[in-house]
């Protein structure tokens, strides 16, 4: 019981990030291409903080790259989050 569970998220999952093209390639579509651009933002915003807060032993705090990086993660994230409501229609 619990594969076909398995088998029916990755299908809906599948669903969702290809959906089916009837034969033409029409290439990546704006809600995936914001899918992609909202999660690497989020990892990546975390990820650099994660930086930040493992090497504790260096003072300074988050410096100017850091800081840097985490505005592009965040514009990233937003851009993302503003292309996941237009559909399907091809980026």
């Amino acid at each position: 019981m619990v594969i076909l569970g398995w088998q029916r998220f990755t299908a809906s999952v599948a669903e969702i990030i290809l959906p089916s093209m009837n034969g033409q390639d029409e290439g990546i579509t704006k809600r995936q291409l914001g899918m992609i651009l909202l999660l690497g933002g989020i990892i990546g915003f975390g990820l650099i903080l994660a930086v930040d807060i493992i090497d504790v032993g260096r003072e300074g705090g988050i410096g100017p790259a850091q800081t840097w990086a985490l505005l592009a993660m965040a514009l990233a994230a937003l851009v993302g989050l503003s292309l996941l409501p237009l559909g399907d229609a091809p980026a």
